[in-house]
């Protein structure tokens, strides 16, 4: 197979979220319908995901009550199984082709019934949900099967199971095998409804090859209060692992006659890089989009290589280049061209057509002058909301158009912002011209979802990837040749051992390095790999056959999208033929599921499109949220960033500081510190030893900080705190969390909690603990915490860093002892015993009578 087509970069994500809903009547209590077991089994060989649920449940109601069964499961996996058992008779799921079942799915739907069981929720997930009644005293087994291949995200896999079981569960247990034959290299969990009393019920075993996580909690850790029957258990929990690279870059896996070919080489240096950033300034871009559009285009540009070449197109209905030429990349064309980006303002017309072509004229006409570096890539990124206006608005005659004009020679990456944009049409866009399409979902993280997307091309590695292996030893090879392979991503190649093939599977993948040709030899013993998984028991066995159908069938419909009409109907016929004889569900195929006699006639299973997906409401990150009394350390914070509760009025005049400091070694209380003169951001907090670093940026208009942000430059990570959300970027992987969203994350060398009052806390055994939270208190705004400062070293600096050096209190004034002299580092500074708020306690803050110092 020679079709060309970029490695998409894309993170992957596994939810799992199961939900039994009772309906209420006279009679019925809360847990008629009783969830008595709760399993989730993932095992992962090979990044291929295997992923069964299976719930129990037993009607304990003298009545027949409604059982519903939800999975979250991710858009790009495919249903492979699903059945109930009741009172010992199973009902499966028959997967048919989708005109074999359109007959039973029309009638459904005609008599009013929900006949599509799969609908999209959020940004990667899709729900399948069943429903059956439940006689008295009767059991119900549900179970469901589904199976995907991890893909590589900027330098992780990542797995993310959703547990929200609405009730207290007798047997509640998760399970994840990994088995990696490269060696596991980083291994890291996260959970958003982990406490340090719930993490008793986590453990993590790890070998060089193997990983086991259990999550398995008792009755009571599952319980928010012994006074409480709520769950605890409630959102998300997250594995994120890599895998050990060889200098080939390359690991050949075979198992029962079936190969993949792994390829992200390590250590290759960045090609420079020559974009056009296409932006669509019309007049639905106006508000949110388009100053989330400005602050995403002023970071991207920022993150600019000086050996890139640059230029923008903005368009409504005129079309605006801001060069007449590509610009080096330098400082000073960087910030004229942010200058520029800061006065971008939406309005007119939507004219796609021409805007693209003039994007392409740009690349064309640098071509032509030989301007463009030899061996660079040339890319063009588009954003745009909504569908072309003016100009040339037919879609199928702009794709013919843009695609005869960039003739093969540039990448076109196409960014749908929202939902009133025709997916369909930028997806045939981009793979029409050697790039892949991305939904850009409106919400209050939106410019980091253009960052993250820029962060997967901003470093391409290899051009011209070729995947080469000997005609005797294979036979129906995936795609063999792709256009770019870029940093923190990877390629992967499948296929079938042909009968007579060598005892050695040798393999020579070949690519172009700024215009040197390179190649990587790789090689694998067959009989050695094929032992090797056929020893573990714990992995999926036959897995590497059904990785190559899964693989196989998901190029296919990435093919179909660009295909002509003549060539469609083979490619179809081909993917539906996987689709039957693996029992996929895909886009080709549905799952009837067959009920019990006297129910509701048979439910049609459907693979949504991404079209189709058209959600507004649904919230990107489903979040239900709990009132734990404790902090994700054991420890009540009493922290509360609502303003209710029972707590007395206090004065309007006392605020609370913007900070509150622990001196360590001193015979005084706490210290508070008022920001008197600030311009630009300021260094609160350096400590080399350390490796942490605290800056931020103080608004004396508005007296707060805009942002505060922490660096552990040991640990490549960064948190950035806005009155908004969290952002955590870890080499260019950015996560967003809302504050009081629950978090517990372990990564090697940090442990990061936020409890249910936004209090986010950054600790390690031997580091300063660092604590962030958005107070709404009075004196409103973000609020830094300081513990166990006495591991900050003799070299600390900055702005509060001051403070933790050599501290000299002179005794109080004679004639006043509310003022005192505090000696730091040769300087003096004035400090008054003033009445503050305590924002650590619950607000809206106790008050406190504190030393205040004014800097």
């Amino acid at each position: 197979m020679n079709t060309q087509a970029p490695v998409c970069a894309c993170g992957i994500v596994l939810v799992l979220l199961l939900l039994l809903t009772v309906p209420r009547t006279a009679t019925a209590q809360k847990n008629d319908i009783d969830i008595y077991s709760l399993t989730v089994d993932s095992k992962v060989s090979s990044r291929f995901a295997h992923t069964v649920v299976t719930s129990r449940v037993v009607n304990r109601a003298d009545t027949a009550q409604e059982a519903t069964f939800q999975v979250e499961l991710p858009k790009k996996a495919f249903i492979t199984n699903f059945s109930m058992i009741i009172d010992g008779v199973t009902y499966p799921g028959n997967i048919k082709e989708k005109a074999a079942a359109q007959k039973q799915y029309s009638e459904a739907v005609a008599r009013g019934e929900s006949a599509g069981l799969v609908k999209a929720t959020g940004r990667k997930m899709e729900q399948f949900q069943v429903s059956v009644s439940v006689a008295p005293a009767a059991k119900v087994t549900f179970e469901l099967v589904y199976e995907e291949l991890l893909k590589r995200h900027l330098g992780v896999y990542e797995l993310l199971l959703k547990v929200r079981p609405q009730q207290l569960v007798k047997h509640l247990q998760m399970d994840i095998h990994i088995f990696e034959p490269q060696g596991i290299s980083v291994l890291e969990t996260e959970s958003t409804f982990l406490t340090n009393e719930l993490a008793g019920a986590l453990t993590t075993s790890q070998n060089k090859t193997k990983a086991h996580i259990r999550f398995k909690p008792t009755l009571s850790q599952q319980q928010k209060s012994p006074e409480q029957q709520d769950t605890v258990v409630d959102g998300n929990f997250i594995v994120r692992y890599d895998v050990n690279r060889t200098i080939s870059g390359g690991s050949i896996q075979i198992e029962n006659g079936y190969f993949v070919h792994y390829f992200a080489p390590e250590g290759l240096p960045s090609i420079p890089k020559n974009v056009i950033f296409v932006i669509d300034k019309s007049g639905s871009m106006q508000g949110k989009k388009i100053q989330q559009t400005r602050e995403a285009l002023i970071k991207i540009l920022d993150d600019l290589s000086p050996k890139d070449q640059f230029n923008l197109v903005s368009f409504s209905r005129e079309i605006t280049q801001w060069k007449p030429s590509l610009m080096p990349a330098s400082e000073e064309n960087v910030e004229k061209a942010k200058s520029y980006t800061s006065s971008i303002q939406a309005h007119g017309g939507t004219n796609i057509n021409g805007a693209m072509l003039m994007a392409v004229q740009l690349l064309d006409k640098a071509n032509q002058e030989e301007l463009l570096p030899s061996g660079s890539v040339s890319l063009i990124i588009l954003l745009t909301d909504g569908d072309p206006t003016v100009g040339e608005t037919n879609p199928k005659e702009i794709q013919k158009n843009v695609q005869g004009a960039i003739g093969g020679q540039y990448s076109l990456f196409c960014l749908g912002f929202g939902f009133d944009v025709s997916y369909a049409f930028l997806e045939k866009l981009a793979l029409d011209n050697g790039g892949l399409a991305r939904r850009i979902y409106e919400d209050s993280d939106s410019a980091l979802q253009l960052q993250d997307f820029y962060q997967e091309v901003a470093n391409p590695l290899l051009t011209a990837v070729a995947f080469e292996y000997p005609s005797n030893a294979v036979e129906e090879v995936t795609q063999d040749n792709f256009r770019l392979l870029f940093k923190g991503s990877e390629m992967v190649v499948a296929g079938k051992l042909r009968d007579q093939s060598p005892d050695v599977l040798s393999a020579k993948v070949s690519g172009q390095l700024l215009m040197q040709n390179i190649t990587f030899q790789t090689e694998a013993e067959v009989a050695e790999q094929e032992k090797e998984f056929q020893s573990p028991k714990y992995i999926f066995h036959n897995f590497m056959e059904r990785l190559w159908a899964y693989l196989t069938i998901q190029q296919l419909l990435e093919q179909i999208v660009s295909a002509s009409d003549a060539e469609k109907q083979a490619l179809e016929t081909r993917a539906l033929g996987l689709s039957l004889n693996y029992s996929f569900v895909t886009p080709l195929t549905s799952m009837v599921v067959t009920k019990p006699e006297g129910q509701e006639e048979s439910q049609v299973v459907e693979k949504p499109v991404e079209d189709e997906n058209i959600h507004r409401d649904i919230p990107s990150v489903p979040f239900l949220l709990s009132s734990a009394p404790s902090g994700p350390d054991g420890v009540s914070h009493g922290v509360d960033l609502g303003i209710e509760g029972t707590s007395p009025a206090l004065p309007a005049s006392i605020q609370a500081p913007p900070f509150i400091l622990p001196l360590p070694g001193q015979s005084v209380d706490r210290l508070c510190v008022d920001i008197k003169h600030s311009q630009g951001p300021m260094t609160l907090l350096s400590d080399p030893d350390q490796g942490v670093e605290v800056t931020g940026q103080y608004e004396m208009e508005k007296a707060r900080f805009s942002w505060i942000e922490v660096t552990f430059k040991n640990l490549q990570l960064q948190v950035r705190a806005s009155p908004e959300h969290v952002v955590v970027t870890r080499n260019r992987r950015s996560s967003v969390y809302k504050w009081k969203e629950t978090l517990f994350s372990v990564m090697p060398g940090l442990k990061m909690t936020m409890d249910e009052a936004g209090l986010l806390l950054l600790s390690s055994p031997d580091r300063v603990t660092i604590g962030l939270l958005f107070w709404d208190g009075p004196g409103q705004g973000l609020r830094l915490l300081l513990q166990d400062t006495g591991r900050f070293s003799s070299h600390v600096s900055g702005t509060l860093g001051q403070f933790y050096q050599d501290v000299l209190w002179e005794p109080p004034a004679a004639d006043d002892d509310s003022k005192r002299t505090l000696r730091v580092q040769g300087h003096d500074h004035s400090a008054t015993r003033k009445l503050k708020l305590d924002y650590q306690e619950t607000a809206p803050g106790a008050e406190i009578s504190c030393w205040s110092v004014e800097l």
